[in-house]
């Protein structure tokens, strides 16, 4: 391999709204809430963690994937191999920063990709620590809604009719 080690760049997606707690439940609102049970409101960077074999509360977010020929991918072309190709590469490692905010490096192999990513909620582009990890998307609207974030993220039109889903 020549040349530089290139930037992290982890994929993410720019969000203004709210995040709020219902129970134990953090949601994801596309509204400026200022509600009691508001835990940040404004504009937030959406990332997405790839989560761990039989580790699911862990996740990494990939900033660096170094396969193991000795390319180094980035952004979204990362993002993209990582869930299309990876499977061709099990040793390769992805570098990033799990969801716990510690720098790490994991092998692919290591990693569920079958089971979606934790999104989670970052309130700068620097953040290393997310705020939240929500469970779902509170809007009325997807307009603006980036169709990412809509894959990995189920999406109620009203905070109700989240409820009414959760309760039995």
């Amino acid at each position: 391999m020549t040349g530089a080690i290139p930037e992290r760049q982890p994929i993410g997606d720019a969000f203004t709204g709210s995040v709020i707690q219902v129970g134990d439940a953090h949601l994801l609102s596309s509204s400026i809430e200022t509600a009691s049970n508001t835990v940040a409101a404004g504009e937030f960077i959406i990332r997405y963690g790839i989560r761990f074999l039989g580790k699911l509360h862990l996740s990494i977010v990939p900033g660096l994937l170094v396969l193991d020929y000795g390319e180094i991918l980035t952004g979204e072309e990362a993002w993209e191999f990582l869930h299309k190709q990876s499977n061709r590469y099990p040793r390769s490692e992805v570098v990033g920063y799990r969801n716990d905010g510690t720098d790490d490096m994991a092998l692919i192999r290591t990693l569920d990709l079958a089971v979606p990513p934790a999104v989670l909620i970052y309130d700068s582009p620097t953040a290393l620590r997310p705020i939240a990890t929500p469970t779902a998307l509170i809007s009325a609207t997807v307009d603006s809604i980036s169709p990412r974030l809509l894959t990995y993220l189920p999406h109620y039109p009203t905070l109700a009719d989240w409820q009414a889903e959760i309760t039995p």
